[in-house]
């Protein structure tokens, strides 16, 4: 069985948000659940709460690029 994120989440969102987490002081993360943006995220955070649909599944862009691949 694959792990399944929000189709929003693209290839391109998440490595612009490694990018800014490297080289800025953002810390994004996204809800794989319903797709949305979240700041102030560790790039290892997993199953934060989403401010907008409530569930555990915003994940740091770091930790979110490793499980795409």
């Amino acid at each position: 069985m694959s792990y399944r994120m929000h189709e929003s989440i693209t290839d391109e969102r998440v490595i612009e948000g490694c990018k800014l987490s490297m080289f800025s002081i953002e810390n994004p993360g996204f809800c794989h659940a319903c797709g949305a943006d979240h700041d102030g995220c560790e790039p290892d955070a997993r199953n934060y709460e989403c401010y907008e649909c409530g569930k555990r599944e915003v994940f740091g862009a770091e930790e979110t690029m490793m499980m795409r691949v």
